[in-house]
């Protein structure tokens, strides 16, 4: 684990740590989708992995193929691989852009899903509405596309990607 990588458990979600994370999330909404406090807790008892960088400077959640989650991108993943980890989320507070946290949670990842015998790691990242930072941070980390799909009725289309452990 990265030294700036913290484990994010529930108990965080119920102490200001909790209300600082949700307004990250919140505050990109449009590329990740809002939370309700309730959620936010469902998704972290869920992770595979989940981490933060400071009380809210970063965060990441990820699930294996076996969590119990609903969205249409993680189910997309699951009829198509017998086997994975999917980003659902990294953020990065805009105040603390520019300094590697989301690379040094992406590693974290990395790391931990190889201990773990994955040999992917999945995610989406918007294509409507486009979303160009996120496009050149994956293909950087070697993501490649392998799908696309329009989500919530049209309103959203997404590029599926893929790195190979």
């Amino acid at each position: 684990m990265s030294r700036l990588s913290i484990p994010l458990a529930l108990a965080d979600l119920n102490a200001p740590d909790g209300a600082a994370l949700l307004a990250l999330n919140n505050a990109h909404a449009v590329e990740l989708s809002w939370l309700e406090p309730e959620r936010l807790a469902h998704l972290v008892a869920q992770a595979f992995l989940a981490r933060r960088v400071g009380v809210a400077d970063a965060l990441l959640l990820t699930f294996d193929h076996d969590a119990d989650y609903d969205s249409p991108n993680f189910l997309w993943f699951r009829e198509r691989y017998p086997t994975f980890v999917y980003v659902d989320r990294v953020v990065v507070a805009d105040s603390a852009r520019g300094r590697g946290l989301a690379r040094a949670l992406y590693d974290d990842l990395f790391d931990a899903a190889k201990a773990a015998g994955h040999a992917r790691i999945v995610c989406e990242v918007n294509s409507d509405p486009p979303n160009p930072v996120s496009d050149a941070f994956h293909a950087a980390l070697g993501f490649v596309p392998v799908g696309t799909a329009e989500i919530h009725g049209g309103k959203k289309t997404v590029t599926y990607l893929e790195r190979r452990l």
